[in-house]
């Protein structure tokens, strides 16, 4: 990663940290939001090896427009549009209900770009690491099992350009909270 790379990480961390600076995640201890964006960014180095820049920024930066007041055109101005339009790829519609974003993600997940796919994949293990050690106190067992189910469905749209990401979620599917 070279001099600019790296300041443009950084510069996304920043902003993301900024962003969900008032956020916490549903899980009991009420972590800080931005462990989770953090945690993408760590699938994709430390465990898929992948080190190309619109990516990683991209994964620190999926939820600034889905879960604040964040703008695409905001995202464009400080990250451009390489980096903006992955992020819109993998943005949830919250005009739409729960279950309808669920499903869209479901059938959108075969035409994202190669790049948003990884974003999505670290996203659902992510998520599928953190319902398994730190669930959300008033998730059910039904609910958190229900999530998984969902998840690889998601995937299931997601997979043959990322096989060691695919991989990785597969490992932490079979891992389904038993109780």
């Amino acid at each position: 990663m070279n001099g600019e790379e790296l300041r443009l990480l950084s510069s996304a961390l920043v902003f993301a940290a900024r962003k969900h600076r008032d956020q916490r995640r549903k899980d009991k201890p009420a972590s800080p939001y931005i462990n989770h964006p953090i945690a993408l960014m760590d699938v994709l180095v430390s465990e898929a090896g992948i080190d190309q820049i619109e990516i990683l920024c991209a994964a620190i930066l999926h939820d600034t427009v889905e879960d604040t007041e964040t703008t695409e055109e905001e995202l464009q101005q400080h990250f451009g549009d390489s980096i903006s339009n992955i992020v819109m790829e993998v943005t949830d519609d919250k005009q739409l209900g729960k279950q309808e974003r669920k499903a869209a993600q479901v059938s959108h997940a075969p035409t994202l770009s190669i790049e948003a796919k990884a974003v999505k994949l670290a996203d659902k293990i992510s998520n599928l690491r953190d319902l398994r050690q730190l669930p959300p106190p008033s998730w059910s067992l039904d609910r958190r099992q229900a999530y998984f189910d969902w998840a690889k469905q998601v995937v299931d749209g997601l997979r043959g350009d990322h096989a060691l990401l695919e991989e990785i979620f597969d490992r932490q599917h079979r891992h389904r909270p038993t109780q």
